[in-house]
């Protein structure tokens, strides 16, 4: 599996932690992946709803100390 590139958005609020992932994930290539941090409570729902519904998988799920830290590889 290649390496993820790590997306920090720690701090961010919603839904910026959404909207700035979906950026990250449009400027890469198909099958990418991307490691996101985030300290937004909602972003545990959030991010696997995004995911979803832009069809992306989600491939970990992590609850931090400080929020949540996701695993996403761009369909």
């Amino acid at each position: 599996m290649a390496s993820a590139i790590s997306y920090d958005l720690r701090g961010l609020k919603c839904p910026l932690p959404v909207l700035r992932t979906r950026r990250k994930l449009s400027s890469l290539p198909s099958g990418a992946l991307v490691r996101v941090e985030t300290t937004d409570p909602l972003a545990g729902i959030d991010i696997p709803h995004f995911c979803n519904e832009d069809g992306h998988a989600l491939l970990e799920t992590e609850k931090t100390e400080t929020g949540h830290r996701f695993l996403i590889q761009k369909r």
